[in-house]
């Protein structure tokens, strides 16, 4: 990414422990007949992809998903300002993840009800547990989930790197909008490919 004006153009170099964090890649993003469903799902082949790498070379992998309680209380007013989350009250078909990208074992999977993997779970004291200090992150939505989980990893003191080809969002203007501030902010774009590289280097 380039035209970044001076005072947006400072890098983090990555750590030496990494985690990946695979972002909400649950059926309610795939079904076509989901009001949450994405454009297309090569994203997904990518994520696959840094999963496989990831655990290739003893990187660790955590999952998240959205589940809300009976009526959807727990969803406070995101789920007010978006009725589609409705979906994913309970255990649902929807709020199952994909099989491309499913858990294997001892894999940890936090259940959350809003857009940052961090907030109301434990995965800050999850990753300082393992000493962790870069947290490579895959899924959905690139300007909801993403941004979110990014900004708030930075706030906890890791390096983010987002995984541009691994993540998605429902317009492309607004993926590519999203990763143009991410970068200029919060966190490092990369590709799938220099992920993997960043790996196997480690």
């Amino acid at each position: 990414m380039t035209g970044f004006a001076h005072g947006f153009d400072g890098t983090l170099a990555p750590g030496t422990a990494p985690a990946v964090v695979a972002v909400d890649l649950m059926r309610a993003y795939f079904d076509p007949q989901s009001p949450l469903c994405l454009p297309d799902k090569e994203f997904l082949d990518s994520a696959a992809q840094v999963l496989v790498a990831a655990r290739a070379c003893g990187v660790p992998v955590l999952h998240t998903r959205v589940s809300f309680g009976p009526d959807g209380a727990d969803g406070g007013v995101f789920i007010r300002k978006v009725p589609a989350l409705r979906l994913l009250i309970g255990e649902t078909e929807l709020g199952q993840l994909m099989p491309e990208v499913a858990p294997e074992e001892g894999e940890t999977v936090l259940v959350k009800q809003y857009a940052s993997a961090f907030f109301g779970t434990d995965l800050a004291q999850l990753l300082h547990t393992r000493a962790i200090d870069t947290l490579v992150i895959v899924g959905t939505s690139t300007s909801g989930c993403i941004r979110a989980t990014a900004v708030d990893a930075m706030q906890h003191g890791f390096v983010p790197i987002v995984v541009g080809n691994a993540v998605g969002d429902r317009d492309a203007a607004v993926h590519d909008g999203s990763l143009y501030d991410l970068q200029a902010k919060y966190a490092e774009i990369w590709n799938s490919s220099a992920v993997e590289e960043y790996f196997r280097e480690g």
